[in-house]
């Protein structure tokens, strides 16, 4: 029974990477208004970890970011983009 139980924890343990997918979400984050307003967003944004690229748009108001869901959510970026003083929502 010890090396059943082991056996299946060993394959959950391994099989737990495969569970883990990049995402990639646009963000609508209205608040901004200058050149220096996306540079703020990146920087917020490339704090959390499990961001693995930013593409952040003036003139269309977005941020488009790719993240690991194994190691950030959603909610993890748009906390990140209203702490830095840009509230943000899922862009539709």
């Amino acid at each position: 029974m010890k090396i059943f139980v082991t056996v299946i924890a060993l394959l959950a343990v391994l099989s737990a990477p495969a569970w883990a997918a990049t995402q990639t979400v646009t963000l609508s984050v209205t608040g901004m208004t200058c050149e220096a307003c996306p540079i703020t967003i990146k920087k917020a944004l490339n704090k959390v970890e499990g961001v693995e690229h930013i593409e952040v748009n003036l003139e269309k108001k977005e941020a488009l970011v790719t993240f690991d869901d194994a190691k950030t959510t959603v909610e993890a970026l748009l906390e990140a983009t209203k702490n830095a003083g840009y509230p943000s929502t899922v862009h539709p």
